[in-house]
């Protein structure tokens, strides 16, 4: 398959460097493209006011990968990719390693996650990849399921307005308990502000949140309760797999607020 992928840690990132090599190595056309510094939580972030500058890395990855360092954000290096580097659109746009779970509300500040939504938005499937833990580096156990999951996905092709959410337990293979369907749960923060005062005496702040680990998950408008949320799985050592869209409307509000008939009392419906 041809392949493109992304990140946010950034191109000289361990978890992208095994995933590339990785696919690499079992027969694929690998194009990386990653930030040229880490950019995590960036979100869906573009950069408008400035020029994108990209080059080419050398002797980092596979001999068979072609890799470039860009200047921008994770969404940036997508669609430079795609519509300015590449000669032909992939088959499927990757994101990852990560170096840090993307679980629950987490993905919407995430670049991982963003990344591979600029890819869907690209009329390209896409998954993002994300190895849950910031201490261990030990991603080859997510890059092997990487490389199974698109054995599968070259014999069933994805509709391309996928978006799949991976995160991997940082755990051996030998106790990764399964694969797991998952919906998106709630992840919540402690948030917390350092104050400090730099060389010069003057007062910033370090956000330094803390994540609460007992959070009830909620139940979904769509979707039975036996299918569990991404936090809930992740916990009990699954690789979750978890669709994603970027049609944020809330179905259910929509027909509520048309029973509201919102405005008409007064005299502004059309």
């Amino acid at each position: 398959m041809k392949l493109l992928i992304s990140n946010d840690d950034g191109i000289f990132a361990l978890g992208v460097r095994t995933l590339a090599n990785t696919l690499a190595e079992a027969g694929h056309n690998v194009t990386v493209v990653c930030p040229d510094r880490e950019r995590s939580a960036t979100g869906h972030g573009l950069t408008l006011h400035e020029p994108i500058r990209a080059e080419v890395i050398d002797n980092i990855f596979h001999p068979k990968v072609t890799a470039w360092s860009c200047s921008g954000t994770p969404s940036d290096c997508v669609k430079l990719a795609l519509w300015a580097l590449m000669d032909s659109a992939p088959d499927l746009v990757l994101s990852g390693i990560n170096h840090g779970s993307n679980l629950g509300t987490d993905v919407l500040y995430s670049g991982t996650v963003s990344a591979a939504m600029e890819g869907v938005i690209g009329g390209i499937p896409s998954i993002a990849f994300s190895l849950a833990t910031y201490t261990s580096k030990q991603f080859q156990v997510a890059a092997s399921f990487a490389k199974t999951l698109l054995n599968q996905l070259s014999e069933q092709p994805l509709p391309k307005t996928t978006l799949l959410n991976v995160n991997v337990p940082a755990v051996k293979l030998s106790e990764i308990a399964g694969i797991a369907i998952t919906r998106q749960g709630i992840r919540r923060y402690i948030e917390n502000f350092e104050k400090r005062v730099d060389p010069r005496g003057k007062i910033y702040y370090w956000l330094a949140g803390e994540v609460i680990e007992d959070v009830e998950q909620p139940d979904h408008i769509h979707l039975p309760q036996d299918i569990p949320t991404d936090v809930q799985a992740i916990r009990n050592n699954y690789i979750t797999i978890t669709p994603l869209q970027y049609n944020l409307t809330d179905t259910a509000r929509v027909y509520h607020l048309q029973q509201l008939k919102l405005g008409q009392d007064e005299g502004c419906s059309p």
